[in-house]
């Protein structure tokens, strides 16, 4: 299995995507944003960072970057995209994510660990995890609030589409638990064909116990381990 990880001007965690990647058996491959082609490979990863600077608002110009002209339709046909963080920006930017990613309601920057409710393990990105796991996630932003219109979350509600929401300790969405507003504590979602994955906290950061959790390897191993059966 051969995974681009796309790194744009500005991107921070590329390097933390080519070694989770590495360290679930399958081959990584860094691909510059001006870079074209990616018939290659087997999944898309659009990682965490500042893509520009954020000028503008976050993803907006690397929206534009050569690479996403292949990104987009990679992810029409099918392919499995993951955007994490600015990855998640880029994604709700392109278009294959519905709502956007604005200024955390405390208008500050937060860095630290989340609890993350698995919502769904019927995806690519999440069937290692279990229904309704609580994972220890940490997060690095300061546009994670995600907003969509009344409809759209409706829609994402209904279809389930949330696959990671934030919560307590005891699994429960409250107010405290959300570290940015995001509308229905929501961290993470899919497209409606379940292939695009955003999600703001950073599941590369959280592979090793000496980084504090373990609880990021299950989404890369559960990625794997969907394409190695698709291509059975």
């Amino acid at each position: 299995m051969r995974v681009a990880v796309v790194t744009f001007p500005g991107s921070n965690c590329d390097y933390d995507l080519y070694k989770a990647v590495q360290q679930v058996g399958a081959e990584a491959e860094f691909v510059w944003h001006r870079e074209r082609g990616l018939d290659r490979f087997d999944a898309v990863l659009l990682p965490g960072g500042f893509s520009y600077g954020d000028y503008l608002r976050p993803g907006a110009i690397a929206r534009m970057s050569p690479v996403m002209e292949d990104v987009i339709p990679f992810a029409e046909k099918g392919g499995p995209v993951l955007g994490i963080c600015n990855g998640f920006q880029v994604l709700c930017e392109a278009g294959l994510l519905p709502g956007a990613l604005v200024r955390n309601d405390s208008l500050k920057f937060r860095s630290h660990d989340v609890r993350l409710r698995v919502e769904r393990v019927d995806t690519l990105f999440t069937s290692d995890y279990a229904q309704g796991q609580i994972l220890r996630i940490p997060i690095a932003h300061g546009d994670g609030n995600f907003e969509a219109d009344t409809d759209t979350l409706k829609a994402l509600e209904d279809s389930g589409r949330v696959v990671f929401r934030y919560v307590d300790a005891s699994g429960e969405p409250t107010e405290a638990a959300n570290p940015n507003g995001s509308w229905h504590n929501i961290a993470g979602i899919t497209n409606e064909a379940g292939n695009v994955l955003g999600m703001m906290p950073h599941p590369e950061r959280a592979m090793e116990e000496l980084l504090g959790s373990t609880d990021g390897v299950a989404l890369f191993t559960s990625l794997v381990s969907s394409l190695s059966g698709a291509s059975a």
